[in-house]
């Protein structure tokens, strides 16, 4: 991993690809996943885009975001049926040929032996001229990186495999860092003060989600910042006007 000591971030978006996710028969559970995890390593998540299985749809927004983010990274199409387009529609994004990766037979051969290596599993087989591999150690078939684009399956166990092979070569940013504060008040008893105290930092990002306590309505208040002494100096002042929120609730 390549820590980097830019001030611009490093981004990142996610494309799920798959009819399967847009009709609600799987739900997805790699972007939450992906998301949590590209934070830990100091790159910011901007956008997550869900297209279905259409070439078209996926080249086009596969070539906005990879335009627009240091990052993108595709989950599903990457299997051995008819409709996993994903790697044919990489290589008309980005103007490739695509063909049977002797790389990627290999890989697949310390699964299947010859016999079992039929036509539908050589698909998964098909990588984009100049594509790198990414390693699979769940079930062999490979993943590939090609320019800022990581593509990667939508079966989360081998997804979370492959990002431990990526996630050591990207390039990554200050950590951002965060405080949770609880008001113990209802979001509309603070809102008008903690617009306050954002304004108050802007370089600080702060955000209220409410949420059903055993006591009732509550709030928690998320502080973000890269910056710790800004980010203390922010949560400092939360703390400060929930005081004085409570006090004035009280009366």
């Amino acid at each position: 991993m390549t820590s980097s000591s830019e001030t611009t971030p490093v981004t990142a978006a996610i494309l799920v690809i798959g009819d399967e996710i847009l009709s609600g028969r799987t739900k997805d559970k790699n972007i939450g996943y992906i998301a949590e995890y590209l934070t830990n390593i100091g790159i910011d998540l901007r956008e997550v885009r869900v297209v279905p299985d259409i070439q078209d749809e996926i080249v086009q927004a596969l070539n906005a975001l990879r335009a627009r983010f240091s990052y993108v990274f595709t989950t599903g199409g990457i299997g051995p049926t008819h409709d996993d387009i994903t790697a044919d529609s990489v290589a008309a994004a980005f103007g490739v040929s695509i063909d049977h990766d002797p790389r990627a037979i290999a890989m697949l051969s310390e699964r299947f032996p010859p016999d079992q290596l039929n036509e539908a599993r050589l698909r998964m087989a098909r990588i984009p001229a100049g594509a790198d591999l990414i390693a699979n150690s769940v079930s062999k078939a490979p993943g590939f990186n090609i320019g800022n684009v990581y593509v990667m399956a939508g079966v989360p166990s081998i997804m979370q495999a492959m990002l431990d092979v990526v996630a050591p070569t990207l390039r990554t940013g200050i950590r951002m860092l965060s405080d949770t504060v609880r008001a113990g008040l209802r979001e509309g008893d603070i809102g008008t003060a903690l617009a306050a105290v954002a304004k108050a930092h802007p370089e600080v990002s702060i955000g209220s989600y409410p949420f059903f306590s055993e006591a009732g309505p509550d709030t928690n208040i998320v502080v973000r910042s890269r910056d710790p002494e800004k980010l203390a100096a922010a949560t400092a002042a939360v703390l400060a006007m929930i005081d004085s929120e409570r006090a004035r609730l009280a009366v």
